[in-house]
């Protein structure tokens, strides 16, 4: 019994001690757990490994009492060059495949987008987070895009990120399952050169039209606008004026974490605490999601004759990257499994926020 209040003085010193640390020590932490933490999750091939290593470290650190604070220029910083990612990894044969078979697209991505916010919406209903976070958490597609707009449309954004990136990596699983059921084993992602030798003024205007949109959008306080006015205007350079995006990986590398830090430090103990109470709920709904997404993916067997992996893979909501590395390594459609989920993914950004209202607005009612 003399042991507890004894044990309850060692962690308060310890929680004191730590708190102590100086702001500079703790960045040197933060950036040194981040690239261990990240360095593992990569070895196992998990999905947006880059960004959930420096946010699981930054959650560590937060609930640890090491507390930092990320500059608002720096987030809005890193949001520009993901949206300039997004933008690049967007080829123009995309809407040539669309309109081949708009039918098809038009619903399979409304089905499943249909299917995400009917379970946001009944989540929404039984309380499970506050506000409209259910219903951006459950956005099947564009997960970090949707973590970083949902801030701006009042909800949490902390447990947004919690239920997207769950999803990531539950769709990742599936459809590793799927494709080895099918006797395909996805091959290791390519080794990426982090310091490619690149012309200095292509990177530079690319850089330039991210961060000069940015500032202009946010001046404007556009909703979303350090992410969605760098995609907007990049994606007009790209198709209109045929200007090449040109990104330096680690650049890239660096918005990642910076992106998770600013998330995973806002992370508390309560908040981790009511995530952990309803992780049960939220793997149900991602579970029924994926089951859901099966349906629409034998139907469009059924009725197209694509084949079942390129239906599945098209069909699975969410996880484009995880999705795109497993169809490269196989011999399924390619272009159709891509033109779905990037048709989905613009879909999901541009009514986004009009479907979370509608919901909020409904269930008000």
């Amino acid at each position: 019994m003399s042991e507890k209040p004894e044990e309850g003085c060692s962690t308060k010193r310890w929680q004191k001690h730590i708190a102590s640390l100086p702001p500079a020590l703790r960045w040197v932490i933060l950036v040194a757990g981040s690239l261990v933490v990240g360095w593992l999750l990569e070895l196992v091939h998990l999905p947006a490994a880059l960004l959930l290593g420096p946010m699981a470290m930054a959650i560590a650190m937060a609930l640890s009492g090491m507390s930092f604070r990320m500059p608002n220029p720096a987030f809005a910083g890193a949001q520009a060059i993901i949206g300039v990612m997004i933008a690049s990894n967007m080829p123009p044969s995309i809407f040539s495949e669309l309109a081949a078979q708009w039918q098809v697209f038009v619903v399979g991505i409304l089905a499943t987008v249909v299917a995400a916010s009917t379970l946001g919406a009944l989540m929404v209903r039984a309380q499970v987070f506050p506000g409209t976070t259910a219903i951006w958490g459950s956005s099947p597609g564009a997960a970090s895009v949707m973590v970083l707009m949902s801030q701006a449309y009042g909800a949490d954004m902390r447990l947004v990120a919690f239920m997207q990136y769950l999803r990531v990596v539950c769709v990742a699983l599936a459809a590793t399952l799927v494709a080895r059921l099918f006797g395909v084993t996805p091959g290791a992602a390519q080794a990426v050169d982090w310091f490619p030798a690149l012309p200095l003024a292509p990177v530079a205007a690319t850089l330039a039209i991210a961060f000069a949109s940015a500032w202009i959008c946010t001046r404007l306080r556009l909703p979303g606008a350090p992410l969605l006015g760098p995609l907007a205007a990049c994606l007009v350079a790209k198709f209109m004026f045929d200007m090449p995006l040109v990104m330096p990986p680690w650049v890239l590398a660096i918005a990642y974490a910076v992106v998770g830090w600013a998330i995973g430090g806002r992370f508390t103990r309560e908040v981790v605490s009511y995530a952990a109470r309803n992780f049960l709920r939220v793997l149900g709904s991602i579970i029924c999601l994926i089951a859901i997404c099966s349906v629409f993916a034998a139907i469009l067997v059924v009725t197209t004759g694509v084949d079942p992996l390129t239906a599945y893979l098209a069909t699975s909501p969410g996880g484009a990257d995880s999705v795109a590395i497993i169809a490269a390594s196989t011999n399924v459609d390619v272009p159709f499994v891509m033109a779905m989920q990037i048709g989905r993914f613009l879909v999901v950004v541009l009514t986004g926020p009009m479907i979370a209202k509608a919901i909020v607005r409904h269930m008000s009612r």
